[in-house]
């Protein structure tokens, strides 16, 4: 029985679509027609029920795809178990937020290049929201953001936390240090993405002193926010790997202010049905990098200290 036909009834019965499961998989329409139709022939039964607007599955349908899952999941951990690591091949589709990307990310990537070159990575950088949406439609295998996923048949992990601070340009005329939050009403503020859990953090900070900002922008690039911060259009609230540089190039200053935001909360979401052997080996490396990550700033605060 060929497996790439039982992956496909899968993601058919997951998307209830024949087109969607054709840009899933990266083939066309016919082919996943071609694949369900062969694999109806050798069963002897009707998987489908198709008319022009949907497809559903038959009862016999329903009662092979618990059995077509655990196929396709005991053939996937044979393979990641006795396999090579060339043989580890396929495309991730991965979605990870701007504040990964200036951390670990670029470390996680090298992993993969190294210990499974045969993988292709097709990347997605956006807010938390737009990739939970994308995950939830089955666009991508592996999504890091921040908040966990909570839905049947999803494996979320706790990747980590990134600390973060407010930050401003060297030449503002800040008040002295420290800083309560009420103070830094009256600037502009240059934050997160609307509806994103740091720009509700910023929000509720500001109504807990009993204020509210002038000036409240929102970008979903963390380059952004710091290339205007740096050129003093504002004050903005960064992780703090992602400011170090511009702290030691001196075109960024770290602000004390009472009280500090919270950190960024990192977590991994990946399907368990069909399970992806790629998306969760992946999971595993990143949870790895992230700890180790974290420990290397812990490391260098004990340094400073």
């Amino acid at each position: 029985m060929n497996l790439r036909f039982l992956e496909t009834f899968i993601w058919v019965a997951r998307l209830n679509s024949f087109s969607a499961t054709a840009d899933r998989l990266h083939t066309t329409q016919a082919a996943v027609s071609n694949r369900i139709a062969a694999l109806e022939r050798e069963l002897g039964v009707r998987l489908f029920d198709r008319d022009l607007r949907s497809v559903r599955l038959t009862p016999e349908g329903r009662a092979a795809l618990s059995r077509a899952e655990d196929i396709v999941r005991l053939t996937q951990e044979f393979q990641g178990a006795i396999s090579s690591k060339d043989a580890l091949r396929g495309r991730l589709a991965m979605g990870a937020i701007d504040s990964v990307v200036h951390s670990w990310l670029p470390r996680l990537i090298r992993r993969i290049q190294q210990t499974y070159p045969c993988v292709e990575l097709d990347l997605t950088v956006d807010t938390s929201l737009t990739i939970a949406g994308q995950f939830h439609r089955s666009e991508l295998d592996l999504a890091i953001m921040m908040g966990p996923v909570i839905a049947p048949q999803v494996e979320s992990r706790f990747l980590g936390s990134l600390p973060c601070s407010w930050y401003a340009a060297p030449d503002m005329d800040l008040p002295a240090e420290p800083l309560p939050i009420a103070s830094l009403a009256a600037w502009p503020i240059l934050a997160f993405s609307r509806g994103s859990k740091p720009h509700q953090d910023i929000l509720r900070h500001f109504a807990d002193a009993g204020v509210k900002a002038t000036a409240l922008s929102n970008f979903n690039s963390i380059a952004t926010m710091m290339i205007l911060a740096e050129d003093s259009l504002g004050v903005t609230m960064l992780p703090d790997a992602a400011a170090q540089g511009a702290i030691t190039a001196g075109r960024l200053r770290r602000l004390a202010v009472t009280p500090p935001p919270p950190p960024i909360d990192v977590h991994a979401a990946y399907t368990t049905q069909p399970r992806n052997t790629i998306a969760t080996t992946v999971a595993s490396m990143a949870q790895a990098e992230a700890e180790a990550f974290g420990r290397r700033g812990r490391d260098e605060e004990g340094d400073a200290g």
